[in-house]
């Protein structure tokens, strides 16, 4: 059986994975290795070409705990990228910012295992929604630039509300914070209301382990609280998120400041021992505060809208109904998930609490 073949059926179920590797490690070194390379190369374009991004296929393929693996996808990217002279910069930006592969090279059946395994891995990822133009593709799906100078006060701000120790020096930065991006969302609503090349975009929002899910309902209750929707996809951990640009900038700053906050306040709280009971008590903070951060950042928004003169319901109205149809557009069917168990009440009283303390509005 010759390596192609080899790889074909591994890939396709046909062998077991150990037997391949087996016949792989006795094949002639030359052969596996530009079999292995060009199957490689063939997997990522396909996942690039795909929709898939630098940055979140190789946060993917990160979640699976091999840095051999990880160090693939980065170079595997710089190799794509290196092939065309059009790239979106964006794109290429997430290829600069890939983790440098580990400086000690692994033993020759490491690096065949770990390269056998993406391989299997990046086969079972399907073709996503193409959200950055990939190399050769330039001028699609373009987004227009958002106001720097805005989201730079947003990140400062927020930069000091995960730095200090002291609550109220917290609430106090990440209250203006949301001042900032509500303000800011409101006056691109209004300037942009008859631009017809205005329109709602999406991004996808990485959510890591542990809790999920939990994660993801923090970011919904903020894009919910910001004029944007997102789609929680969790067998590939990310959430897509979609809205307007400002909007969706103001939500990922948001989202990842809180998260922040929410880790510390968690730690500061948790019982002190119980595997199980930290686990519950982790669970129900996230499930809380999540919910108490909704409602406070939905009231912050409603009273910087009320705030402005004139009426800015059908304006908002009608972005609202460009981002419901965006993004049924790209997931027509969707089904709600069920919401998270509580399974700690000082877990949930800790968590409504923490986010009493970054009361946001």
């Amino acid at each position: 059986m010759s390596v192609p073949e080899i790889l074909r059926d591994v890939v396709g179920g046909a062998i077991a994975y150990e037997a391949g590797l087996d016949a792989l490690t006795v094949a002639p070194a030359a052969e596996v290795d530009a079999a292995l390379g060009a199957a490689l190369r063939d997997a990522l374009e396909r996942l690039f070409r795909g929709g898939w991004q630098p940055a979140e296929l190789h946060r993917v393929v990160a979640r699976l705990g091999d840095p051999v693996k990880a160090g693939l996808v980065a170079s595997g990217a710089a190799a794509y990228a290196s092939r065309f002279s059009d790239i979106d910069p964006r794109w290429q930006q997430q290829v600069s910012s890939l983790p440098a592969a580990p400086s000690r090279r692994p033993d020759r059946i490491t690096l065949l295992d770990s390269s056998l395994g993406l391989l299997t891995e990046l086969r079972r990822l399907p073709a996503v929604e193409v959200l950055i133009p990939p190399p050769g593709t330039i001028g699609v799906n373009r987004s227009p630039a958002a106001d720097d100078r805005v989201l730079e006060r947003v990140r400062a701000l927020l930069a000091k509300a995960e730095s200090t120790d002291f609550p109220a020096e917290a609430e106090a930065y990440s209250a203006k914070a949301q001042e900032l991006i509500a303000r800011h969302s409101i006056a691109e609503a209004l300037t942009s209301a008859n631009r017809a090349e205005v329109v709602p975009f999406a991004r996808r929002i990485g959510v890591d382990h542990p809790y999920e899910s939990e994660k993801a309902s923090l970011l919904d209750a903020v894009a919910r609280a910001n004029h944007c929707h997102t789609v929680w996809s969790p067998e590939l951990g990310f959430s897509t998120l979609f809205g307007f640009d400002a909007d969706i900038d103001g939500v990922e700053l948001l989202y990842t400041s809180l998260l922040v906050q929410a880790n510390r306040a968690m730690a500061r709280d948790e019982p002190p021992k119980g595997k199980a009971r930290i686990k519950a008590f982790r669970r129900s903070f996230l499930v809380a505060y999540a919910a108490r951060i909704g409602e406070r950042l939905a009231a912050a928004t409603r009273h910087e809208i009320a705030a402005q003169p004139g009426d800015l319901l059908p304006v908002l109205r009608n972005r609202e109904i460009q981002v419901r149809e965006a993004m049924q557009k790209s997931f027509p069917r969707t089904v709600r998930s069920r919401g998270s168990r509580v399974d700690s009440l000082e877990g949930w009283e800790s968590g409504r609490a923490a986010a009493d303390e970054a009361k946001l509005g």
